[in-house]
């Protein structure tokens, strides 16, 4: 692999991916691979910022993985990998930790979401975090990072990283100044019953995610219970965003369906959701049904997914302990 336009980014093994996941980040990772080096990371050490059962930690790493796979990533074409299994990772973001500054830390709005009113209470890998994630996307070199609007904060701090370790070491360009990659047309997903929420595994009702191993009568009883309101769909972009309900099952058609909202609108307006919820339904199990079948199947074979994290590893570290020579002795390490 060269330098040149290489895309990294990372997923963490949450478990049971859902349709927020799909639409707002593996449909573009697919993409993406065909136009790039890209290297996707199941990012395990940054989900132990917060506490993980050993046993669910293992097993949503392989999810995740099947995931990526069942979603159309060639793991042939891009690097796929478990973040812990290159120590590299850590080593860099170690040294970065004693690059990186405080006030840069507690400029992070994700820290204050996360941690909550008490703070005092929240991890130091939570708080460090972001010198991690700056870490994975250095130690490959990535030029891209495709991310959603809401992790731009993180990217910026990584090109702070870089260019204060390039000046610091008077090692002028050793790491590019990666560029975050946002879709033009990138969908926030948001919860089915609470438009203002984004699709999230942890809220508790089920209904409020499409999930993507549910079967098709789960699929189209969850849309066919979507809250929405009592108005008929508009024609006018405008007022759509004013009905956050309404916008995200038009939005979720619109991602499925390859049109623009306007051109949804145009094709939908005066409707009731009635219509929309059933051409909704039809076209999700058309598309997220194979997708969950290929998940299960692959979960039932672990040594296959284990294999291809395998061979994703040894291929990351070759990358990374390249690279990581140079950065040792940059820095004086011996």
């Amino acid at each position: 692999m060269s330098n040149k336009m290489t895309a990294f980014s990372g997923v963490q093994p949450t478990g049971n991916l859902h349709l927020g996941n799909y639409l707002g980040a593996l449909k573009h990772f697919v993409s993406l691979q065909k136009k790039m080096e890209c290297i996707y990371c199941i990012v395990d050490l940054h989900a132990i910022t917060t506490f993980q059962k050993p046993e669910a930690l293992k097993s949503n790493i392989l999810e995740t993985t099947a995931g990526f796979i069942a979603s159309g990533l060639d793991h042939e074409k891009s690097i796929i990998f478990n973040q812990s299994s290159v120590s590299g990772h850590a080593e860099l973001a170690w040294i970065l930790n004693c690059v990186s500054r405080v006030g840069w830390l507690n400029r992070m709005t994700q820290f204050k979401d996360k941690a909550g009113s008490d703070k005092e209470k929240a991890s130091v890998g939570l708080y460090i975090y972001p010198n991690l994630m700056a870490a994975d996307i250095l130690l490959y070199k990535a030029t891209h990072v495709p991310v959603g609007a809401d992790q731009k904060q993180h990217i910026e701090l990584s090109r702070d990283i870089a260019l204060k370790f390039n000046n610091d070491f008077n090692a002028k360009n050793f790491f590019p100044l990666p560029e975050p990659l946002i879709p033009k047309k990138i969908s926030r997903i948001m919860s089915l019953r609470d438009g203002l929420k984004k699709m999230s595994k942890s809220e508790e009702s089920d209904y409020s995610r499409i999930n993507l191993k549910d079967e098709a009568d789960e699929i189209v009883k969850k849309i066919k219970k979507a809250k929405t309101d009592s108005k008929p769909i508009p024609s006018d972009e405008k007022e759509l965003m004013k009905r956050p309900e309404a916008l995200n099952l038009l939005t979720i058609y619109s991602d499925l369906t390859n049109k623009s909202i306007n051109d949804v609108l145009k094709d939908m307006a005066g409707k009731d959701f009635s219509h929309l919820k059933t051409n909704l339904s039809e076209m999700l199990v058309e598309k997220i049904c194979p997708i969950g079948k290929e998940i299960k199947k692959m979960l039932g074979d672990s040594i296959f997914l284990k294999e291809i994290l395998k061979k994703g590893r040894e291929k990351a570290n070759i990358r990374a302990e390249e690279n990581l020579k140079k950065i040792r002795d940059i820095v004086g390490l011996i």
